[in-house]
């Protein structure tokens, strides 16, 4: 009996989407989900998540071995975070060094990470949701890499240095890049189960 092929997609996870194909939570009942980015097999499932007010590059599988792999084996996972305010190099460099956040009602230092500004803004899909213009005060474009996922960590970590962000979208995953996708675009990812084996 031949092994089960899996399928693997990336796709462009828009703003307001909840990481789930459905909920029985009854305040999340007019929420939006995956599934109306297209037909999907079933069992397929998120590899991690992004919360709803992020948006960006998020993998799905049917591998659910593979899911676990790559949740609990410490890949980097790139963000671009539009934050309040110019942040600060002391600020910045506070954020690679790992700061106190709460999470799961204690409190958690995060792990040292890679945290530096953007030279330009970048190239991305307009949100759908208005976000507020330089006339309120600047802001700042920075990138943050890691190789942990705690629940909201990134907005909690730049709000932990004063600058809480605006924006938030992941553009990288391993060496899996989100690159010029439109929101809710889907790609099939045929060689994904090979790349992350490779590891």
């Amino acid at each position: 009996m031949k092994p089960k092929k899996h399928q693997h997609f990336k796709i462009y996870k828009p703003y307001g989407m909840l990481s789930q194909f459905s909920s029985n939570a009854v305040k999340e009942q007019r929420k939006r989900f995956l599934g109306e980015l297209g037909e999907f097999t079933s069992g397929t499932m998120p590899i991690g998540r992004l919360d709803e007010k992020s948006e960006g590059l998020l993998l799905l599988t049917t591998d659910g071995k593979l899911s676990d792999f790559v949740n609990q084996s410490g890949i980097e996972k790139e963000y671009y975070a539009l934050v309040d305010g110019d942040i600060s190099a002391k600020a910045i460099q506070q954020l690679c060094d790992g700061v106190e956040i709460g999470f799961d009602g204690k409190k958690y230092q995060t792990k040292p990470c890679k945290v530096f500004k953007l030279k330009q803004d970048p190239v991305l899909p307009e949100r759908s949701k208005k976000i507020r213009d330089a006339r309120h005060g600047p802001t700042t474009w920075i990138s943050v890499t890691l190789t942990e996922g705690k629940f909201r960590q990134v907005r909690k970590m730049t709000s932990a240095v004063g600058c809480p962000t605006l924006r938030l979208v992941r553009v990288r995953v391993g060496d899996i890049y989100l690159d010029t996708m439109q929101v809710g675009e889907v790609i099939p990812e045929h060689n994904l189960n090979d790349y992350f084996n490779n590891l």
